[in-house]
């Protein structure tokens, strides 16, 4: 009996979450006020947890060219900054939008510092996590490579669950809020265009 209770609340509690729209979740904008992304329904989202002193922090000039490229016809680029990977985004909310723009004249918006695993996770990227699971690194890609070697040592089946594995993990958004799919950091940046072009 209690395990049919168990059951019936794990179910109901799945259930929830898949209903949930991504537009209610509460995130804090940069100024670390809580919000929604209500402001974004009808437009394709490409939400990115993103570091400054990466490997990967020079696809910034890559997002914002994307960018560039599409807010006209309605994509928007979310990025929330992220010290969870080896802390490389050490700096203050200010210090990292001041990086961005000096560095990379960062035009799309910039939200507030986030972790995306673990119990302090922002539900935002619980949510997106519970969408599109881990996709696999592109072992064809020397970072990719060097990614898959390092994680598989600290756990042979790290694979095997959704959490994010490390920046640049982006997650693409229809216009009515379906999270269509989820790049990792050593995705084609190009593969992620001809998706976005698809979306819009």
């Amino acid at each position: 009996m209690k395990r049919l209770a168990l059951f019936i609340i794990s179910a109901t509690m799945m259930l929830g979450a898949s209903a949930q729209s991504i537009y209610d979740i509460p995130v804090n904008n940069v100024s670390g006020k809580e919000t929604t992304l209500a402001d974004y329904k009808g437009k394709v989202l490409l939400i990115v947890n993103t570091a400054t002193e990466c490997g990967f922090t020079p696809q910034y000039k890559e997002l914002e060219s994307l960018y560039e490229a599409y807010r006209d016809q309605g994509l928007e680029i979310l990025d929330f900054p992220c010290n969870q990977f080896g802390g490389q985004a050490p700096g203050s909310i200010e210090e990292i939008h001041e990086f961005c723009s000096a560095n990379f004249n960062i035009q799309f918006p910039l939200f507030d510092k986030v972790e995306v695993n673990g119990e302090n996770a922002a539900p935002l990227f619980v949510y997106l996590k519970s969408q599109q699971g881990f996709a696999g690194f592109d072992l064809e890609d020397r970072l990719g490579k060097l990614l898959d070697n390092m994680m598989r040592k600290q756990d042979p089946d790290y694979d095997k669950n959704p959490d994010i594995k490390w920046n640049f993990t982006k997650f693409l958004v229809s216009r009515d809020g379906k999270v269509l799919k989820r790049y990792e950091p050593t995705a084609k940046m190009s593969v992620i265009e001809a998706d976005v072009k698809e979306a819009l």
